[in-house]
Order: structure tokens, then C-alpha cells, then sequence
């Protein structure tokens, strides 16, 4: 084989074995709850926030409280990570909000809501996710 046509076989090869790498990298990991919100707290509810992470509902029934946590999927560089909790209906604002430049997650926010429904929510750089008027009772 000429050193033209060996050139190009090796080329062939290289490209296909980096396709199939490519077409074989995992998919991203989702954010999963780890107790951000302290001893009692059990997830009760939880939304996609697009494909970026995970809005956590949990509450403690020895106290009435909810409590949110908006994760990501993966740690990185700060970006704005926001939740929010209110007692249905939301309104124009949050009863309870947090937002600001995280690496991780934004919250734990708390409120109480024994007997109520709950809108809930979070944000991570403008894509939302959440639920509006569950976990009521």
C-alpha cells in the first residue's frame, strides 16, 4: 500500500474509533437530594429544571415545615441558582425565596405549611422548574 493510502486508512480508523466514542459517552449524571435540609426531611415532590438539574420538595411532618433545595446536575463555576416556596397561591412574589451566584444548589428555604398546598420552584441561569398548588394536606 503507498504511504498516500496508508495516511488516509489511518485517518478512516482514527475518525471511526472517535465516532464511537463519541456515540457512547453517558449520559449527565441528575442531581440527586442528600439531605440539604437536615434530619427529618424526607422528598415529597420533585421537577426537572430543564436538563441542568433538580427542584427537591421535602417536608418534616414532626413540625409542618417544607423545605426546597434547586440543585444542579453538576458542581461548576457560580451561576445564578434561585427557589422559592409559597403557600398556594404564589402570587407575585415568594413567601420564602433565595437566589444568588452558586456552584452547586440554591436553598434550603423553609416554610410552614401543614394542611396547605404549596407552589414551589427553582431556577438555575433563567431555565425554571417546579410545581404549582400539591402536596396540599
Amino acid at each position: 500500500m503507498n504511504p498516500l493510502k496508508k495516511a488516509a486508512v489511518a485517518v478512516g480508523v482514527a475518525a471511526t474509533a472517535l465516532a464511537g466514542t463519541v456515540a457512547t459517552a453517558s449520559p449527565a449524571v441528575a442531581a440527586t437530594y442528600a439531605g440539604e435540609c437536615g434530619g427529618g426531611y424526607g422528598v415529597v415532590n420533585s421537577a426537572p429544571i430543564g436538563s441542568v438539574g433538580t427542584v427537591f420538595l421535602t417536608y418534616n411532618s414532626s413540625n409542618g415545615y417544607n423545605c426546597v433545595v434547586a440543585k444542579r446536575n453538576a458542581a461548576g463555576s457560580p451561576v445564578i441558582i434561585e427557589a422559592g416556596l409559597s403557600i398556594h397561591p404564589a402570587g407575585n412574589h415568594w413567601d420564602v425565596y433565595e437566589g444568588d451566584y452558586f456552584t452547586s444548589y440554591a436553598g434550603p428555604i423553609y416554610l410552614h405549611a401543614a394542611g396547605q398546598c404549596v407552589d414551589w420552584m427553582g431556577r438555575i441561569s433563567g431555565v425554571e422548574g417546579g410545581k404549582r398548588g400539591t402536596n396540599c394536606g
